[in-house]
């Protein structure tokens, strides 16, 4: 069985069960990462006063630059040079050539720590909190994380900014229709049916959809359709005015338990 089960702690304003459950995604709150909008005002307050979406997130990738020192990677050597060079730009293409990379684990982790929800695939399922397979996970995860400059708290200013776009960009908006492909529709732990084609199915902890039709048959025999919050996009393709993750309309999505309902080839 996937382990997506919450943890019993998070850093959010919701609690672990409340975020992963299918009754959150049919009727959302915001989430917010404590602390980040209330360390980050002249950031937040700096995107209030530009109109151009563009602009925001260039803004975007300059305050990352100076917050993290990102932009000091000429003046090091060795690890600490590679520490800086290794932002959350690396670990979002990264996860766009492969999930299950070592990049992947470290997203995914920051998922399990920020919002309470374990992953349940790396490379292989997760079916327990403590087996070789978690084992083989918390080793990338360690290995992606050791050359790092804080990533959990770049991933954290990621998500709000995220957060902060689509609250913007779609005023008065809570969802967005979004496409997923797989190989293997049967590996996944199914919670109910409501009919031949409609199911709610347990998700990673992360996990990428696609905002085109189309593209969701690309990745497997079976495509679905669901209902996403916007609350829990992490990320999505057209958020930044650059070529991270634009290829597939890439949206990556916070887990849990989701309604999808299968599309007729």
């Amino acid at each position: 069985m996937n382990v997506t089960f919450p943890s019993p702690m998070n850093l959010c304003n919701l609690a672990p069960w409340e975020i992963a459950s299918a009754e959150f995604n049919e009727d959302p709150k915001s989430i917010h990462i404590c602390g980040v909008r209330e360390s980050n005002q002249s950031f937040f307050a700096q995107l209030d006063a530009t109109e151009d979406e563009n602009r925001r997130g260039e803004i975007f990738h300059e305050y990352m630059s100076v917050k993290f020192g990102l932009h000091l990677w000429p003046d090091y050597q060795a690890n600490a040079r590679r520490c800086l060079r290794n932002s959350y730009i690396r670990f979002l293409r990264g996860w766009g050539i492969d999930s299950n990379s070592i990049e992947g684990a470290v997203i995914k982790g920051w998922a399990q720590s920020r919002f309470g929800i374990h992953p349940s695939f790396h490379k292989q399922k997760l079916t327990a909190l403590m087996t070789v397979e978690r084992g083989a996970f918390a080793y990338d995860l360690m290995r992606g994380k050791s050359h790092t400059n804080v990533i959990d708290s770049q991933f954290d200013l990621l998500y709000e900014y995220c957060q902060y776009e689509c609250a913007r960009r779609h005023p008065g908006e809570t969802h967005v229709t979004l496409f997923r492909g797989t190989h293997d529709p049967d590996e996944y732990y199914q919670i109910e049916v409501r009919g031949k084609r409609e199911k709610c199915i347990r998700l990673n902890n992360i996990s990428s959809f696609t905002s085109d039709s189309e593209k969701a048959w690309e990745f497997g025999s079976t495509a679905w359709k669901s209902s996403v919050p916007f609350a829990k996009v992490f990320f999505y393709s057209k958020l930044l005015p650059d070529s991270l993750l634009k290829g597939e309309d890439e949206y990556l999505v916070i887990g849990g338990d989701f309604w999808v309902k299968e599309l007729l080839f």
